[in-house]
């Protein structure tokens, strides 16, 4: 585009050259051309309300599960990423992602394992199609419970 102006009716002018290969001439080509643009809500901010552990049986304690209530503003989510990393958040140990289908209020459960009791870095991410938004926690999982 060799010049581009705009003017009060939110048109625009574009002039446009391309070379030709075969006889190096130039055809220029003007008109105008509107755009729409739709701005969407997104997903606002997310919160981890809750942390609870759940209660198994010492036959079934090979993993700790953990709930985690999440709650979000704005428009609702079509998918859930849990990120566990270590506790300064900088090594992932496990990513999970699931498709969530949330249908009136961004109110959610997400159930994790954890192989082994520590202190862990829990990044929760929420998205749709046009946005993401993440809430972080630090757990501590002692053996089937968590803190």
């Amino acid at each position: 585009t060799t010049g581009a102006s705009s003017s009060s009716d939110s048109s625009a002018t574009v002039e446009l050259m391309e070379d030709n290969p075969d006889g190096g001439c130039h055809i220029y080509r003007n008109g105008y051309y509107r755009s729409g643009i739709d701005v969407v809500e997104g997903i606002l901010e997310v919160n981890i309300i809750q942390m609870t552990s759940i209660q198994m049986t010492e036959s079934q304690a090979e993993n700790s599960l953990v709930d985690f209530v999440v709650t979000c503003q704005g428009s609702l989510p079509t998918d859930v990423c849990t990120v566990v990393s270590d506790p300064t958040c900088q090594v992932s140990k496990s990513m999970v992602c699931d498709p969530i289908v949330v249908t009136d209020e961004c109110l959610l459960t997400i159930r994790r394992a954890f192989e082994e009791p520590g202190t862990y870095c829990i990044n929760i991410t929420l998205g749709d199609d046009t946005s993401q938004a993440l809430a972080s926690a630090l757990i501590s999982v002692n053996g089937g419970e968590s803190t």
